[in-house]
């Protein structure tokens, strides 16, 4: 059954599961954006700062659950859209999942010391391995960046494949239409 929800996803349903995990990324990768500017731009102090959504939901910015749950939907949506990427585009969204796998164990960590209600490394509250070295925010960006750009250079060399890249994609993304000659 998983197979074949696969191939479907990976098939004729692609093009639009794609945009919407995509619109999913951009919405989540605007919430991180939004955050940024209120404590750079706006000077609100950090437990004000909570994107757009946490202005209305609050907990929302503090629950560890929230953040793990999405970082686990974006490395299952990466992996399970992996098969419809060939050529250039799959090494990208490769590169893509590597990253986010590490950014998942990062999540994973830090919904682990909530869940134990100890904090690791003397810290006062959860904290994640490179947070010892870079801000929570700033590490956030760090890793949206880390992940969105390989997907977003993966995503381009889906849409505009070269012409053997074209032949071996099963799904109707491509955006350049390639004559025998290309």
């Amino acid at each position: 059954m998983l197979t074949r929800f696969l191939e479907q996803l990976n098939g004729p349903w692609h093009k639009r599961a794609m945009q919407i995990f995509m619109g999913i990324v951009l919405a989540h990768w605007a919430e991180h954006l939004v955050q940024a500017y209120q404590v750079y731009g706006l000077k609100w102090p950090m437990h004000e700062a909570r994107g757009v959504l946490g202005q209305a939901f609050p907990w929302l910015v503090h629950s560890e659950v929230l953040h793990y749950g999405y970082a686990l939907i974006m490395l299952a949506g990466i992996w399970a859209f992996l098969p419809g990427f060939v050529g250039r585009a799959r090494r990208w969204w490769i590169a893509a999942l590597v990253i986010q796998f590490w950014h998942h164990i990062e999540h994973a960590l830090l919904q682990g010391q909530v869940i134990a209600g100890h904090a690791l490394f003397g810290a006062a509250q959860p904290t994640s391995i490179i947070q010892l070295f870079i801000p929570r925010l700033e590490l956030h960006l760090v890793y949206n960046t880390l992940v969105f750009v390989p997907m977003m250079i993966g995503m381009y060399y889906h849409l505009f494949p070269s012409a053997p890249e074209a032949a071996r994609t099963r799904c109707s993304c491509s955006l350049r239409l390639h004559s025998a000659t290309t």
